[in-house]
C-alpha cells in the first residue's frame, strides 16, 4: 500500500477534509445514528463511534469541515478490489444538497488516479437518494449483495472507472 496516498488534510472548494480526531468521533456518530440509512439499519451512536475509532490501517477517515465546524465524515478503504472503496460518506442534513458531496467525490477520484482505475461504493437498495447521487457521479451498479449489512437489506455494489494517470 502506498502510505503517501492519503494526507492529513485536503482542501475542498467549500470546505476541507481533516484526518478524523477522536474528539470528533462521538459527535459525528451521534449525528449519523439519527440519520438514514444508519437509523433504518439500527446502528447506534456507540456502534458508529466504535467503527470510527477502531484501529484499521487500510481505512482513512476524515472529518468534513466547513467554516471550522465538523459537518460530516468520509472514510476510504484502500486497497480494495484494485481501487479505493468509499466505505462511508455522511453529511449532516444542513449540509446536504449544497454541492459538498460532489466536491468530496471529486477528491475521491483525484486521490485514486495515481494508483487505480476503479472507484467503489456500496449503497443500500432502499437509499434511493444516495443511489441517484452516485449515478450522477458516474457510478454504475454491477451487483447486489443480500443481507450483507442487515438481514432484510440489499446492498448495491457500484463502480466507476476512471482514466489511468500517466
Amino acid at each position: 500500500m502506498k502510505t503517501d496516498l492519503f494526507q492529513d488534510s485536503y482542501p475542498l472548494a467549500s470546505g476541507s477534509l481533516i484526518r478524523l480526531r477522536a474528539a470528533d468521533a462521538q459527535r459525528i456518530a451521534s449525528q449519523l445514528a439519527a440519520m438514514n440509512p444508519w437509523r433504518a439499519l439500527n446502528y447506534s451512536a456507540i456502534q458508529l463511534e466504535n467503527y470510527l475509532l477502531a484501529p484499521d490501517s487500510a481505512l482513512n477517515r476524515y472529518a468534513v469541515r466547513v467554516d471550522d465546524a465538523t459537518v460530516g465524515i468520509v472514510a476510504v478503504r484502500y486497497p480494495w478490489l484494485k481501487g479505493p472503496y468509499l466505505e462511508l460518506i455522511g453529511l449532516f442534513p444542513e449540509m446536504q444538497n449544497q454541492g459538498l458531496g460532489a466536491a468530496i467525490m471529486g477528491w475521491f477520484e483525484y486521490i485514486a488516479q495515481p494508483v487505480a482505475t476503479n472507484l467503489w461504493v456500496l449503497v443500500s437498495s432502499f437509499n434511493e437518494a444516495a443511489q441517484r447521487f452516485y449515478l450522477r457521479q458516474g457510478f454504475t451498479e454491477i451487483g447486489r449483495i443480500d443481507a450483507l449489512v442487515y438481514p432484510q437489506s440489499t446492498e448495491l455494489l457500484l463502480r466507476k472507472t476512471i482514466p489511468a494517470s500517466n
